[in-house]
Formats: C-alpha cells, structure tokens, sequence
C-alpha cells in the first residue's frame, strides 16, 4: 500500500490493534481504512444532496436554467 503515513497517539494505537485482531482484520491499516471510509461515505452522499438541492433552488429563483 503507498501513501502517506499517519501519526496516531500509542494509547489510540494499540486501541486500533485490539480491535482489529478481535475483528479478524488482516492488519491495522486495513481496520484503519475501512473505517475511514465508513465515516466519510455518508458525508459524500450528504454534500452531493446538498449541492443538487441547492441547485434546484437557484433554477426556481431564476439565477441557473
């Protein structure tokens, strides 16, 4: 895997490792990633939302066709 390295605080860090080896994950960077992917998908489809309603606002005042 290439990419930026993070930082994480040792307490954090070893949290990670724990759960990661309860959950059957195969190493911490993979428990790492899909959480993080967990928390920002739902962000995405939010800010997605947000830019076509704000959309249809703007056709219904006039200022976009």
């Amino acid at each position: 895997m290439f990419g930026s390295k993070i930082k994480l605080d040792s307490g954090l860090l070893a949290r990670c490792k724990e759960h990661a080896e309860r959950a059957g994950y195969s190493s911490v960077e993979e428990f790492v990633t899909h959480v993080l992917e967990r928390e920002l998908r739902p962000k995405e489809k939010q800010t997605l939302s947000d830019e076509e309603e704000m959309t249809k606002r703007l056709q219904g005042l006039g200022y976009i066709e």
